[in-house]
Formats: C-alpha cells, sequence, structure tokens
C-alpha cells in the first residue's frame, strides 16, 4: 500500500502521485526528525521541496543554475465569486510546447555538432515549463558537459530568431502555435461575467508575443493588449551590449509572475487571493501558483502527472467546459 505523507497548508499526498519522501533537504539546512521537521518532501521531477513542520510548510525552489530560495506556503481554497483567472501560455492557452522542445532538441544538436540528436522521453519534464537557462542547463549536464550555458543560450536565441522569422513569413513550422481547444469560447465566457483575466508565462517576450499574437489571429480575436486585462511575461534576454530584464532566475516554479500579474497587474490584494484562481498544464507552474497563494486548476496533456504535482492541484480538468463548470 503506498504510503501517505500530509503536510500543513498542502494536504495528504500519496507517493503513488510521484511525490518523493526525503531524509535531508538537498541544500543539508533539513532533515525529518530535527529541529522541528516532520517530513520532508519533493516533487517527482525534484524542483521543488517541502519542508513540513507541525503547523507550517516551507517550500525549497531548487535551482540549477545556483540560486534556490524557500518560501512560506499558505493554505488556499477556491471562493466563489470567482474575480480573475490566471492562466498560463505555453500547453494551456496555447498549444506549443512541442516547437520550444524542439528548439532546444536543436540547440542540443549544434552544442554536440550532431544533427541527429534527439531528446529522450524523460526530459520532457526537464525541458518544459521552467526557465531557458534551466531547461539548458539540465541538458549540459546530462548531455554535454563541459559546455557552457552561455554558449547554449547563444544557439537558442540564434535558432529562436531564425524559426520565428520564417513563421512569420510563411515558411515555418505550420503546427508551431495552435490555440488550445475550446479556449475563445472560454475566454469569452469570462468576458461575459465580468471576470478579469491575467495571462502568465515564462516565456521570454520575444518568444511569447508572436504567440499570443498568432493565437488571437487564428480566432479572430483582435489585440491580445487589448483583450487581456494583465499580460507578464519572464521579460526580456540578457544579451551582449543589450539590457536585459529579470527573468531566467525567478519564473515558474518561483511565484513571482503569478504573484506579479495578481497583485500588480490585476491590483488584487493578497487578502483577496480565495477568489483568484490559477490555471496551468506544468508542475512548475501549478508549483508556482501554490507559492503564490492561490488554488490551482490543473490542465490535462502538460507534465502536471509526470512531475508528481498532481496532489497539488486543486482540481484536475482535460477541458476548458470541466473546468467552466468549477469556476462559474
Amino acid at each position: 500500500m503506498a504510503s501517505r505523507i500530509l503536510i500543513p497548508h498542502i494536504g495528504e499526498l500519496s507517493t503513488a502521485s510521484g511525490v518523493v519522501p526525503l531524509e535531508t533537504s538537498s541544500d543539508g539546512l533539513f532533515a525529518a526528525g530535527r529541529h522541528g521537521v516532520v517530513s520532508i518532501t519533493a516533487t517527482g521531477d525534484r524542483k521543488v521541496e517541502f519542508i513540513a513542520f507541525d503547523r507550517h510548510t516551507l517550500a525549497c525552489v531548487r535551482s540549477s543554475m545556483g540560486y534556490p530560495a524557500y518560501y512560506p506556503v499558505h493554505p488556499v481554497e477556491l471562493r466563489k465569486p470567482v474575480k480573475a483567472v490566471l492562466m498560463d501560455l505555453d500547453g494551456t492557452s496555447v498549444r506549443s510546447e512541442s516547437f520550444w522542445i524542439w528548439i532546444i532538441q536543436l540547440t542540443v544538436a549544434r552544442l554536440l555538432g550532431n544533427p541527429r540528436f534527439e531528446l529522450e522521453d524523460t526530459d520532457r519534464p526537464h525541458v518544459s515549463g521552467h526557465s531557458v537557462s534551466e531547461h539548458l542547463q539540465y541538458c549540459i549536464e546530462k548531455y554535454c558537459p563541459g559546455k557552457t550555458v552561455e554558449e547554449a543560450r547563444r544557439f537558442y536565441f540564434e535558432l529562436t530568431d531564425r524559426e520565428l522569422q520564417a513563421i512569420l513569413q510563411g515558411r515555418g513550422r505550420r503546427d508551431a502555435f495552435t490555440p488550445s481547444p475550446g479556449l475563445k469560447p472560454f475566454l469569452l465566457a469570462l468576458k461575459a461575467r465580468g471576470i478579469r483575466i491575467g495571462l502568465v508565462t515564462s516565456g521570454l517576450y520575444e518568444k511569447a508575443w508572436p504567440e499570443i499574437v498568432s493565437a488571437f489571429h487564428t480566432l479572430g480575436m483582435g489585440d491580445p493588449a487589448r483583450f487581456y486585462d494583465a499580460i507578464v511575461t519572464a521579460g526580456f534576454a540578457i544579451r551582449q551590449g543589450q539590457p536585459g530584464t529579470l527573468g531566467e532566475l525567478s519564473p515558474k516554479p518561483h511565484p513571482w509572475l503569478y504573484a506579479e500579474t495578481a497583485r500588480v497587474g490585476l491590483g488584487l490584494p493578497f487578502g483577496e487571493r480565495s477568489h483568484v484562481v490559477g490555471i496551468e498544464d506544468s508542475g512548475a507552474g501549478i508549483c508556482a501558483i501554490r507559492l503564490a497563494g492561490y488554488p490551482a486548476i490543473g490542465y490535462g496533456g502538460g507534465n502536471i502527472i509526470e512531475s508528481g504535482v498532481r496532489g497539488l492541484c486543486q482540481y484536475y480538468c482535460k477541458t476548458f467546459e470541466e473546468i467552466m463548470d468549477i469556476i462559474f
């Protein structure tokens, strides 16, 4: 029989869901059974560790770039009326994960000098839902030790620029950016009920904006900047001789993108967080929503199950119709 772990403000999780019990935290700061620590549990992809005490829990968001961070875990519940919906972009609003994973695969192939290189199925939870640098660092450690993230980023953005230009000129992959089934009626239903909508993505602006514009063009919905009440991306890439913005070390599963969208973009104070819900298809995104203090609805088709975070979702749905039944 699978063991079950009770984590304050998260609930009871089963190891059958993919979570991993640990004796000590990865940084060595905490150990189960010592200094008030009841248990330590990692998500299946090991990106987040929950340090459970008797009445509260800390979450450690790990970083392959060397900058982990601890956050308090807040209790969450979904209360009606729902005032705002925070939506992920890749995989939730737009089906584009396969395109960006393909770009990472091309990048690693370039690093290896092997055009026939292909990622493995087991790589998927580690090359989606996080920042570009996190994705590339994972691939470097597994496939090409000795290479640097800086070198990989240079190839990545060269390839990204090339492929996005090809798409804009009608020569690129036709399946790169496809609106998720049922997206348009879902968004219009939210608008009709006066529910504010925030779009949240760990993608850099130069990646995210073409996706949004392409999807809205396909749906015949006009200018996305006029439709959404707030749009928050990971900002602009740091490049030689150009200014960049914060975004590579603070994306999902850190809470900041979701927190900023709701608090700053939509003007909703933390005390109203029970009337805000986040929708995500990735394990990193679900963790980000929960650490920002909002209830999370998992959207099928991503890596939530593989990442071992199904237990962090208040609900798990396969269609927007199911989500509407919950929100309305």
